[in-house]
C-alpha cells in the first residue's frame, strides 16, 4: 500500500501539510520566516470537524474564511471550489476518518514592516489535518468539562478568526492551573462572552438555550450557527443575550460548542456544579443529534 492511501487507522499523526499549491511530508513543510502571519498574526484560520470521512459544515467555514480575510483587506487566494480540494487532499493524505482539518492564510511575507504595502509574496496558504480518537471524546463529553471564568484581555474584532490567539492561550492556560478546561472570558459588566476556543451555553430551569448574542466581541461560531438549526428542528427556545456567571451557575445545564468540541457538557463553573454536577440530559441529547443537521461532504 502506498503511503498516501486512505486508511481507517487513526494514530493522529500529520503525514503531510499542504503549503503554497504543493502537499509536503510534515517535517518538510516551510513558511517564509518574514511571514506576516509568524511576525504580526496577521491571518486567519478556519477548523473543520471530520466525522466518518466527511467534512462537516465545510461551506459554512469557507465562507466565514472569505469574511475574515475581507476584512482583514487581503484578497482571497483561490476560489471556494480549489479551497474544498485542498481540504480533501489534505484529510486524504493523512488518512483521517475523524478528526480536524485546519486551514490558515496570511497576507503573505515581505521585509518586516507594519504597512501592508511590503508585502512581496501573495497569501500564504497552510493546511494540515490530524485524527482525534472518536472514543477518547465521548469518553470525554460523558463525564463533562470544568469552566473557569477571568476578565475578557482581548481586543475588540473578535468576529475574525484570526490566529492572534495569545490570549486564549493564556487564560486556557490559567483554567487549566486550577483543574477547568476552559476559560470563559467576561465583559466589564460581569457578563459571559465567550470561551477561549468555544461558544459559551446555558440552559435555564425553564428550558430556555441562552448564548451571548454573535457581536463584535464573539466569534460566530460554526457549530453555534449549526446548533441553532438543531433547536429549530426541535421546537426548542434559543435566547441570544448575555448571562452572568452566577446565572450559569444556577443553570439546569450549561454547555460549550465548537468545531473540535461539538456540543460538550459543562458541569461546573468556578468550582461550582452546574444542576447535579453531571452531564444534562438536554445537553446530551443534542450532542447526539448535531451531525444530522450538519452539512456532510463525503471524502472523494
Amino acid at each position: 500500500m502506498s503511503n498516501d492511501t486512505p486508511t481507517d487507522k487513526e494514530d493522529g499523526v500529520t503525514r503531510y501539510v499542504y503549503v503554497n499549491g504543493a502537499y509536503r511530508r510534515y517535517d518538510e513543510a516551510q513558511i517564509h520566516a518574514e511571514d506576516r502571519g509568524f511576525q504580526f498574526a496577521d491571518a486567519v484560520y478556519e477548523v473543520c470537524e471530520i466525522h466518518d470521512h466527511a467534512i462537516v459544515d465545510e461551506d459554512r467555514h469557507l465562507a466565514r474564511l472569505e469574511r475574515s480575510l475581507g476584512e482583514l483587506g487581503i484578497a482571497m487566494p483561490m476560489r471556494q471550489k480549489a479551497f474544498q480540494a485542498v481540504l480533501q487532499e489534505t484529510v486524504r493524505r493523512n488518512r483521517v476518518a475523524n478528526g480536524i482539518v485546519y486551514l490558515q492564510v496570511s497576507r503573505g511575507a515581505g521585509p518586516r514592516n507594519f504597512y501592508f504595502d511590503g508585502v512581496e509574496t501573495p497569501p500564504t496558504v497552510v493546511c494540515l489535518a490530524r485524527s482525534q480518537s472518536r472514543r477518547g471524546m465521548e469518553a470525554g463529553a460523558a463525564k463533562g468539562i470544568a469552566v473557569k471564568s477571568m476578565p475578557d484581555m482581548r481586543w475588540g474584532r473578535c468576529d475574525i478568526k484570526t490566529v492572534m490567539l495569545l490570549p486564549a492561550s493564556l487564560a486556557k492556560e490559567s483554567a487549566r492551573a486550577e483543574g477547568a478546561q476552559e476559560a470563559w472570558f467576561l465583559d466589564a459588566e460581569g457578563n459571559v462572552r465567550e470561551g477561549g476556543s468555544s461558544n459559551a451555553w446555558i440552559i435555564t430551569p425553564d428550558d430556555k438555550l441562552v448564548t451571548p448574542p454573535a457581536t463584535n466581541a464573539i466569534l460566530r461560531g460554526i457549530t453555534r450557527t449549526t446548533l441553532i438549526d438543531l433547536l429549530e428542528r426541535e421546537g426548542l427556545t434559543l435566547e441570544e443575550r448575555p448571562f452572568t456567571i452566577e446565572e450559569a451557575q444556577n443553570a439546569r445545564e450549561a454547555f460549550i460548542t465548537s468545531a473540535s468540541n461539538l456540543v460538550m457538557p459543562v458541569v461546573s463553573v468556578d468550582g461550582r456544579p452546574i444542576g447535579n454536577g453531571h452531564p444534562g440530559s438536554l445537553t446530551e441529547r443534542l450532542r447526539a443529534a448535531f451531525h444530522e443537521v450538519a452539512q456532510k461532504r463525503q471524502l472523494a
